[in-house]
Formats: C-alpha cells, structure tokens, sequence
C-alpha cells in the first residue's frame, strides 16, 4: 500500500483548490492508498521561521524539534502531493513556509562537500495540483516560480520515478467547462499516479 502526504493550503473550505483537495484525496483513498491528508490551516500550520529555528539550521541533532511531528510525517510518505493555488506568482505563504521550516537539512537534503543531495528519495511519486488566476502566458512571463520550485528544487530533494504538475491557468476567468474538465483530469492523474 502507498503511503501519501497530501498537503493542503488553501483557508478557504468552499474554494475551487478545496473541491480539487478533497478529490485527491478520494480518488488516492478509493486506490487503497493510504493518505494523511494534511489541510495546513486546519492544522493551524505556523509558516513563519523563528530566530532560534534559523539559528539551529544545520544543527542536524535539533533542527527538527519544532516541526517533529510533520517531519515524521514527511519521512513516512512514499507520494507528495501537493493542492494549492498561486497567488502572486507563488505559493501561499502557508506553504513556503512549511518548505522553510520542514525542508531542512537531514531532511529533505544533506550537504556533502557543499552541494545538496537529496535526502527524500522514498517519496517516489510527486504531483502538485494548482490553480492560477492569470494565463499561461502572464505566468511563463513571470518565470512561473511554483512550477520551477516544483519541477526542479522539490523534485531534485526527491528524484520521483513519476511526477506531474497540474495546472489550471486562467482561473478567474474558468468557463463550468474548463473547471469541470481539470477535475476531470486530477481525478484521472491520481488513478495513475
């Protein structure tokens, strides 16, 4: 049985990243995948990096004591999914935070000889199911930084066998069509993940 972290950030619990939330999480469960289903808000996920957190960063004996529990978490997953929608070109800050705080050396990565290895190599299925509010153009423009952060700086601390990112540009302009047919997608994207 796959094991799978599925991390949620959005506050609002009638949004279009919370429908696409909860089908992930069905259609992973009903394929006898065991999910933790971590909803950052609901947990009431702190994102922010404190002084002593930073200041204990490499500290491989207790960089992790703050957020133990979600690093075990992480630890334990062989999928990482992530839902969420961009906002101004990048994570919402619930989530960057969770990367800053969560992401840490020992965990995610090792340094040897300064360069980072990844350290994460049991999660070998990766996905981000996402939404923006402006087009694939707009976002190409800007770089499309959660795109990169996913499909080089998490896949590198991973190194999945299979990953996919999916995306829904144009969000606030969606016809029922479009939304329907990219629920439609992450459903069939999560029965082959």
């Amino acid at each position: 049985m796959t094991r799978a972290l599925v991390l949620f950030a959005h506050p609002c619990d009638d949004s279009f990243s919370s429908v696409l939330h909860k089908r992930v999480v069905r259609t992973l469960r009903d394929r006898g995948w065991d999910v933790d289903d971590c909803d950052l808000y609901a947990e009431g996920f702190s994102p922010v990096l404190t002084e002593a957190e930073r200041r204990g960063y490499h500290d491989l004996d207790t960089n992790t004591g703050p957020v133990a529990d979600y690093v075990e978490r992480l630890r334990q997953a062989e999928a990482l999914v992530l839902v969420f929608p961009v906002w101004n070109f990048g994570y919402p800050a619930i989530l960057k935070g969770f990367f800053d705080r969560v992401f840490l050396p020992g965990v995610s990565f090792r340094l040897e000889d300064g360069a980072v290895k990844p350290n994460l190599t049991h999660i070998r299925k990766l996905a981000a199911v996402t939404t923006y509010g402006g087009t694939r153009l707009r976002a190409m423009l800007a770089g499309d930084p959660p795109r990169k952060c996913v499909t080089r700086a998490v896949w590198h601390v991973c190194r999945p066998e299979k990953m996919r990112y999916l995306a829904l540009y144009d969000m606030n302009r969606a016809s029922q069509d479009a939304r329907r047919g990219f629920h439609k997608r992450v459903m069939e994207e999560m029965r082959t993940l």
